[in-house]
């Protein structure tokens, strides 16, 4: 059974660690800003995301930037981009709880960074939110963003962490950039298949608009954390040391 590796407050200070946590913001912020912008220009364009034009220009942005943001990133922090991800990862013992919080404010910043600039740039244009669609209930929605959201772990881990991957190495980010698409376009019109708590964060505020947005961290981060647990329980050959365990984490 992986143990989840608490860390300790020395990380902060290490400069893989600084280098790790300055590129989850700065491709957190790119992918943002070519997610967002690319659902802001569907509406400005094409009839909004709402229509099926512009929820495959939303899928497609979505897919390419996510494949190549983890690729930049990928040697450099592993390319999360996202605390759903990093949580999945955590949970396995790939990378420490306290490292784990440096990303995930790291991926916040990023995204509301890229928002703010968004709406700047575009005259003030409204940064679309992630919203429950007419029908779809708080259970739904959630239950929706779990298995949205579990879909993207499972495929992180089979086809970039797992140590028996069949796959060349690189592919990896292409096809979790697919899956990501697949998923938008299976769960856009309904949950806005956000997957991604910081995705959801930047637009809310600079929007100021939090509607359901507490559904955005409980889905993902439910879906992620049971990826993480079922395929590295399940799953893996245990070739993966987990990291050491720090008492003095805190």
């Amino acid at each position: 059974m992986p143990k989840i590796a608490l860390g300790s407050r020395q990380e902060a200070a290490q400069l893989d660690c600084v280098r790790a946590v300055v590129a989850e913001l700065i491709c957190t912020f790119l992918f943002v800003f070519a997610g967002v912008g690319a659902a802001m220009a569907a509406e400005k364009m094409i009839g909004g995301a709402e229509s099926i034009m512009g929820l495959t220009a939303v899928a497609v942005a979505h897919a390419l930037v996510v494949a190549v943001m983890i690729s930049a990133a990928l040697h450099i922090s592993g390319g999360h981009l996202n605390p759903a991800v990093t949580l999945g990862l955590a949970v396995g013992g790939y990378i420490t709880i306290f490292r784990s919080i440096l990303y995930w404010i790291a991926q916040i910043i990023g995204s509301t960074l890229a928002c703010l600039l968004l709406k700047y740039l575009t005259g003030g244009l409204a940064t679309p939110v992630h919203t429950l669609a007419s029908g779809v209930g708080f259970v739904q929605g959630i239950i929706m963003e779990i298995v949205l959201t579990f879909s993207l772990l499972f495929t992180v881990y089979a086809t970039m962490v797992d140590p028996k991957k069949l796959i060349p190495v690189g592919l990896g980010p292409m096809l979790v950039g697919f899956v990501v698409g697949a998923n938008i376009l299976a769960g856009g019109p309904f949950s806005g298949a956000s997957m991604n708590p910081a995705r959801s964060f930047g637009p809310a505020l600079a929007s100021w608009d939090w509607t359901d947005h507490w559904v955005y961290w409980v889905g993902p981060l439910v879906g992620g954390g049971l990826a993480g647990l079922i395929y590295e329980h399940f799953f893996t050959i245990k070739t993966h040391v987990p990291l050491p365990r720090e008492e003095d984490a805190f």
